[in-house]
């Protein structure tokens, strides 16, 4: 399964952090996919750069993030713009099928007009009714 977590850099006491895309078997400084950002606790205050559109594409293929770069993706909006996306997309797709409904009605309506008049125009002969109840 593909992690998005912290890989440390820097020296002792002064650490920073690289945001990468890895393999969850692998250790934490270990060999990564992709870097997709990176995160500086020491300035003030505290330096975040992340790529969205990597960011997005890794969570939409899967890619569990960390406890701390998910809270690092929600400040920084990733986490907000991807669900804005799926809003957009629902939105669509909720827009799409409510034309094809009401496409449909139409349709349903126009041959219930057709089949209503060729029912008048023929004018059915009403049955007889007995009325000898003495």
């Amino acid at each position: 399964m593909v992690k998005l977590r912290l890989r440390r850099k820097g020296r002792k006491k002064a650490a920073f952090y690289d945001i990468v895309a890895v393999d969850g078997r692998t250790r934490r400084d270990g060999a990564f996919i992709e870097r997709i950002g990176y995160f500086n606790p020491l300035t003030s205050p505290s330096t975040i750069n992340i790529d969205h559109s990597r960011a997005l594409y890794w969570l939409n293929n899967g890619a569990q993030p960390t406890d701390v770069v998910n809270a690092l993706l929600s400040y920084d909006g990733v986490l907000l713009r991807r669900h804005l996306g799926f809003k957009m997309l629902l939105r669509k797709l909720l827009k799409n099928l409510l034309k094809n409904i009401k496409q449909m009605l139409q349709n349903v309506m126009l041959s219930i007009n057709k089949n209503a008049k060729s029912v008048k125009q023929k004018k059915l002969p009403l049955p007889k009714v007995n009325n000898n109840f003495r």
